[in-house]
């Protein structure tokens, strides 16, 4: 399901279990209960009503990979954390490499929120929608929480 988002349009995917993506662009097709509450969600979310997602989803759980997809989720909206924080949440301060990693592959931006997740320095980082979509996402929810 294709939906349009103030970042560009978003291409959202599920399986019978739950959420499997949210891509950057692409072509959405189909539809199903699932994905049109999704698409509400993050409509919410865009909006400034909608602060945490409550879908199911339907990725990876095993690997320290899955680890640090999860743990993204623990950063509260509005909060940024550092990749080297980030390792130390999931229990390894070396493996901040494989914790950007881990937030370059994670299928589902804005619902996994790996935006909020900076360089040590404050930096953006990279980010799979582009820097201007990262900056927006934490500029939007600064601005939700009344700090901008």
């Amino acid at each position: 399901m294709l939906i349009s988002t103030p970042i560009g349009p978003l291409t959202l995917t599920a399986s019978d279990r739950g959420l499997t993506a949210v891509d950057f662009g692409g072509e959405g097709t189909g539809s199903s209960p699932l994905l049109i509450d999704a698409a509400a969600q993050l409509a919410e979310y865009f909006a400034g009503t909608r602060r945490t997602f409550d879908l199911p989803l339907d990725v990876p759980d095993t690997g320290f990979r899955a680890t640090a997809q999860a743990a993204l989720a623990d950063i509260a909206f509005g909060q940024t954390m550092s990749y080297t924080e980030l390792a130390a949440a999931c229990g390894n301060d070396l493996a901040v490499r494989a914790v950007g990693s881990a937030c370059a592959t994670n299928p589902l931006p804005i619902i996994r929120p790996c935006h909020r997740v900076l360089r040590a320095d404050g930096s953006l980082g990279g980010y799979r929608g582009g820097p201007a979509a990262k900056q927006w996402l934490l500029d939007h929810e600064q601005r939700v929480l009344g700090n901008r």
